[in-house]
């Protein structure tokens, strides 16, 4: 892995003379008493300002603070003029822009495109305190409020939105946000290690247009400069003489290396540009379901030199540009699967993508934080509380996780609709023990709080600590999961730090009960039996959630997640444990309708597993198509990136577009909802299985309908959590006590 400056080496700008500001000023009045006479920076943000380590604005906020910069915030702004981005005056260096801890669209707007009547990172949860595209609205205005001052766009929004992508509710491929938000640079994933090096960069008087050697950050350039082997990756199926693969784990001379493709395929990711004299082209996958991408650019394939030593850093891949994306759905997907291939910090190269005259340049992404850098990012002198503007309002995605703790960042699970791998990577970054247990002690003065902890969690429960089990594999691995097909023999699953950590904390003094609310990853849980036993012994509230998303391995296949054995095997244990700690516990199952690569006939065996195991969907939502997700490139391309894409011969991936589809996949769902049974009625005898309409156990529909029902056609499906997530209940279970975490874990800004 590549190194490097420690988050807090550098030296501190001069305002560090002001000290810790009880909350960072929202207003000229808590300016003046603070002594400031303006800020250096000034968060813009599209959610209410919770002094919170969960809350992107606070993260970013208290770290620049700690390196000694003046730090203002603008939350939840007026959009309609530029006059409330005025509020603190002019900063001294940048605006730091984002649209919150959700992206805007999808906090503003269900599966179906219906408009949410709520905000949970609002005030009294109330809609329409962000517009849409929140993060281009609210640079536009920043620039026009001071139109020398540069703008910093980052957070969920722009990360998913870095370079041309699918947009769904538009349904068309949009180029990057930088375009759009004329912001002079784009900072993705977690970005304190830029963020801190912007800052301090730009306080040492350098120009934000010669900033462009930072990683994690995207901004435009009008040609690849001098220097660089451009790779070009920009079209796919072109006929030419092949070699065989490298092997992905060979250690010497992978550096820089030519990586071909076996006989009868193309080279992987791309070829040499013509006049280029160097060999060099970019890496394939080593495992499936990642294996080689077929994308050649010449009809005679370039014979490269296995001994080339070209650094990496200075290669660049060019990626089709976002006119022929836009136009060309098989481009897109392989554009789209090029750019996963290159999101390993220990190998990833730069990638830059045209748009109209000009390029949108990606450098590699950040160095993940070590684990002292993650505890001096959350002992910071947050407050765990909303700034007092708001009184007493409730902003319900606080009360959500006012009691939690976030231990760790990072997901390598790599499911394809999610959006957490996208931003903060597959390499896992997790607190001391040390740090987990200051943050416990704190959280027992917040007002509230009654002894219970709500979750020791992050993006998932337990992979707390878990990594590859060798560092030389791990920086030249180009998997895209490292638990699908199976888990990988590298990765070290032991859970035994975990159990430690539920341990100590469980017995801290004040403390009564800890709680695990995150999404279970409960392939790599049965791996240890030590941990499933304390996990239910100890740490649940009477039911726990766990995702199998489907029961089906066409659509499990596309969404990269382990078959129901792995569940059946939990559920085992799961039992098993409760009973011996003499406690009434449920599993709560989500799954996920209408994603990418699922058949009716799919949703009809889903519901007859429902239906057999007495599980009846309280609230549920069909795939929501996500930018840069891997299963938006499914939806959008009707192709597969998680292999070769290919025009003709490439695999094809079917999706429920239709508004009627997809209420019929999510129908089968809430089989038991007598307002969907005429639907499913008429669904089934179009199948041909009439067989199962009937009043007996062996039916799914029954032949009656109740009167008064059935008008609405299968709308009575509620919307439930965002992201595909679904609320399950069974006779044991009421709807009120199986509410997720709004936007849920992982998804917020850094």
């Amino acid at each position: 892995m590549h190194t490097a400056k420690p988050l807090f080496s550098y030296r501190k700008h001069w305002a560090h003379k002001f000290g810790t500001a009880p909350f960072l000023p929202m207003s000229r009045e808590e300016m003046n008493e603070l002594g400031w006479d303006a800020c250096d920076i000034i968060v813009v943000t599209g959610d209410a300002y919770c002094d919170h380590p969960s809350f992107g604005m606070a993260v970013i906020g208290r770290f620049l603070e700690a390196q000694g910069f003046r730090v203002g915030i603008i939350a939840q702004p007026d959009w309609q003029s530029a006059e409330p981005f005025k509020e603190l005056g002019r900063p001294e260096l940048f605006f730091g822009v984002t649209a919150g801890n959700m992206d805007s669209l999808v906090n503003h707007y269900t599966s179906d495109r219906r408009l949410r009547h709520n905000d949970a990172y609002t005030p009294h949860n109330a809609h329409g305190k962000r517009p849409d595209r929140a993060a281009t609205v609210y640079s536009n205005r920043c620039r026009e409020a001071y139109k020398d001052v540069p703008i910093v766009v980052g957070g969920i929004e722009a990360s998913l939105r870095r370079i041309a992508h699918y947009d769904y509710w538009s349904d068309k491929v949009r180029r990057s946000v930088l375009l759009d938000s004329k912001a002079d640079l784009l900072l993705y994933g977690n970005a304190e290690r830029a963020l801190g090096e912007v800052a301090h960069r730009l306080a040492a008087g350098e120009a934000i247009t010669d900033i462009q050697d930072i990683r994690g950050t995207a901004f435009m350039r009008k040609a690849v400069p001098e220097g660089y082997l451009e790779v070009d990756s920009t079209t796919v199926d072109a006929p030419g003489k092949v070699d065989a693969h490298i092997d992905p784990y060979k250690m010497d001379g992978m550096e820089g290396a030519a990586r071909t493709t076996q006989p009868g395929r193309e080279p992987a990711c791309g070829t040499v540009k013509p006049d280029s004299q160097s060999d060099a082209a970019p890496d394939s996958s080593p495992a499936a379901p990642n294996d080689a991408l077929d994308t050649p650019t010449q009809s005679t394939v370039l014979q490269f030199d296995r001994n080339a030593r070209i650094s990496r850093d200075k290669q660049v891949i060019r990626l089709p540009s976002f006119e022929q994306v836009k136009e060309d759905e098989v481009l897109y997907a392989h554009a789209s699967r090029v750019m996963h291939l290159e999101t390993n910090p220990g190998n990833a190269r730069a990638l830059v993508q045209r748009h109209g005259k000009r390029d949108v340049w990606l450098n590699p992404p950040p160095i993940p934080l070590t684990t002292p850098e993650m505890d001096a990012i959350f002992d910071l002198p947050y407050q765990r509380v909303p700034h007092p503007v708001y009184g007493g309002a409730k902003i319900p995605a606080y009360n959500m996780i006012r009691f939690s703790v976030n231990i760790m960042r990072g997901c390598f699970g790599g499911c394809t609709f999610c959006s957490i791998t996208e931003h903060e990577g597959r390499v896992i970054q997790s607190r001391s023990e040390d740090s987990i247990v200051r943050e416990v002690e704190a959280m027992q003065d917040v007002p509230g709080f009654t002894g219970i902890v709500s979750d020791l969690g992050g993006p998932t429960a337990n992979m707390y600590r878990l990594a590859c089990k060798s560092p030389e594999i791990e920086k030249v691995c180009r998997r895209l999961s490292c638990v699908y097909p199976d888990i990988c023999k590298n990765l070290n699953t032991d859970h035994a730090p975990l159990v430690k950590l539920y341990r100590r904390v469980r017995e801290m003094p004040g403390v009564k009960k800890v709680l695990i609310a995150s999404g279970l990853r409960y392939d790599l849980a049965v791996r240890d039996k030590n941990y499933v036993k304390e996990l239910v012994s100890h740490h649940v509230g009477g039911y726990l959630k766990i995702a199998p998303e489907h029961t089906e391995g066409g659509p499990l296949s596309k969404m990269m997640k382990p078959g129901m054995g792995a569940y059946d095997e939990f559920k085992r244990l799961f039992e098993k444990f409760s009973k011996e700690a003499g406690k009434e516990q449920y599993l709560i199952p989500y799954f996920i309708a209408a994603h990418p690569g699922t058949t009716v006939e799919d949703m009809v065996n889903l519901a007859l597993w429902l239906k057999a195991n007495n599980f009846r969907a309280d609230q549920v939502q069909a795939f929501l198509p996500t930018p840069m997700a891997l299963a938006t490139t499914m939806y959008h391309s009707e192709k597969n990136p998680l292999k070769g894409v290919k025009r003709e011969t490439g695999e094809s991936v079917s999706s429920a577009r239709g508004l009627k589809q997809r209420r019929l996949h999510k129908a089968f769902l809430r089989y038991h909802d007598p307002e969907n049974w005429p639907l499913l009625r008429q669904a089934l005898k179009d199948m041909g299985r009439a067989d199962l309409i009937g009043n007996g156990k062996k039916h799914l529909i029954p032949t009656f309908q109740p009167k008064g029902t059935g008008k609405a056609g299968g709308e009575g499906a509620r919307t439930g959590r965002k992201h595909g997530k679904q609320t399950f209940m069974t006779k044991h279970v009421h709807a009120g006590d199986l509410k997720g975490k709004p936007g849920g874990r992982g998804k917020g800004v850094r």
